[in-house]
């Protein structure tokens, strides 16, 4: 399983992997699925999904919009079966989740970019165009 790791001593807040993000997606509300927030010590703080071990959204989940996939070990939103109640984003502890900004109706989830292969994998554009290769993409062995 391949997650997304995040250097953030050399993260100089430069929004690449936000704008990235945006681009990859096209969606109608250009919101993108990460963001850069600054810490207590007025730092760059890149925020993405962890796609946990045991996803809180998938938990509070009532209709079964947010799967974890055993396979891949990502957290899969299916926006068909989405009640738009928000138990995911409220109940998310890394505060990353958040509903669209035109219709309100949409979460927007991280799903690695997978739209990008045509063999469904991980290829996160935010990884493909930082700068500083601040953020990767690394290989993490499930426990």
């Amino acid at each position: 399983m391949y997650r997304i790791k995040i250097d953030r001593s050399r993260c100089i807040g430069c929004l690449t992997c936000v704008t990235a993000c945006v681009v990859s997606h096209e969606t109608e509300s250009t919101d993108a699925r990460n963001r850069v927030v600054i810490d207590s010590e007025t730092r760059p703080a890149p925020i993405f999904c962890r796609h946990c071990e045991r996803p809180e959204c998938v938990y509070t989940c009532m209709t079964g919009a947010m799967k974890k996939n055993p396979q891949t070990g990502y957290v899969e939103y299916d926006k068909e079966q989405c009640a738009s109640c928000y138990m995911c984003i409220m109940s998310c502890p890394y505060g990353i989740l958040k509903y669209d900004s035109i219709r309100n109706v949409e979460i927007m989830k991280c799903n690695m970019c997978v739209h990008r292969t045509e063999d469904g994998s991980a290829n996160p554009m935010c990884v493909e165009k930082c700068p500083m290769q601040a953020i990767t993409l690394e290989e993490v062995r499930e426990s």
